[in-house]
């Protein structure tokens, strides 16, 4: 399920964030990220799908 995940996370960060995590701060920090530039939305949603 990680391998989608990360899938997820490359083309919408968010999204992939949204499947680990739920609704929580992680994700209101990734769409924060994600608005400011997608490279760090998408290095931010790949951590924390890999920490977790």
């Amino acid at each position: 399920m990680d391998i989608v995940r990360i899938i997820c996370a490359i083309f919408l960060p968010p999204l992939g964030v949204f499947l680990q995590t739920g609704f929580s701060a992680q994700l209101a920090i990734n769409i924060l990220l994600t608005l400011l530039g997608y490279i760090p939305g998408i290095v931010h949603a790949i951590w924390i799908i890999a920490k977790e």
